[in-house]
């Protein structure tokens, strides 16, 4: 049950085309909005790179599981010549939430020899998308892009995560 405007919580995820990470994540359950567009933290990282903002309800879905969806949806791992467009980043809103966020990735981390390339940075500026490029999965899923690029990811997670999707 949606408990409210003033329980909601807000993390910024980075690291793969809008439109994928706001397809995957309006699906989840406890999510209640996501903004698509782009996000700025600060220096060296103060060019914004194409992000969203999910506003989720952590009585529903906490920002760990939030966090785990996104490195299994993105290039997590892969050092790719995109990284400028495509920061893979979890952003934080309150300092607080910092050092939260890089035990959840060390965690993650911690289970693979593989290097994790995804960064907790401090959220700076958010420019959203043009409207027209909003909501661009629910709006027509049948698009090839979206039949390409974010319904494998929604299979996978329906595979992976049955209890997270829909909502």
């Amino acid at each position: 049950m949606f408990t409210g405007v003033s329980s909601l919580e807000r993390i910024g995820l980075g690291g793969g085309c809008h439109w994928c990470t706001e397809g995957v994540f309006v699906s989840l359950r406890g999510v209640v909005r996501v903004e698509q567009g782009w996000i700025a933290s600060r220096s060296p990282y103060d060019t914004p790179s194409e992000a969203v903002i999910v506003h989720f309800d952590p009585g529903r879905i906490t920002a760990g599981k939030l966090i785990t969806v996104h490195l299994e949806t993105h290039a997590a791992w892969s050092d790719h010549a995109f990284r400028g467009k495509y920061r893979s980043a979890v952003y934080y809103f309150r300092a607080r939430e910092a050092d939260h966020y890089r035990q959840l990735l060390a965690a993650v981390a911690g289970q693979t020899d593989r290097t994790l390339r995804t960064m907790v940075l401090p959220f700076k500026s958010f420019k959203p998308s043009l409207p027209e490029h909003r909501d661009y999965f629910r709006s027509d899923p049948e698009r090839p892009f979206c039949r390409r690029y974010i319904v494998p990811k929604l299979n996978h997670l329906r595979e992976q995560y049955p209890e997270l999707l829909g909502g």
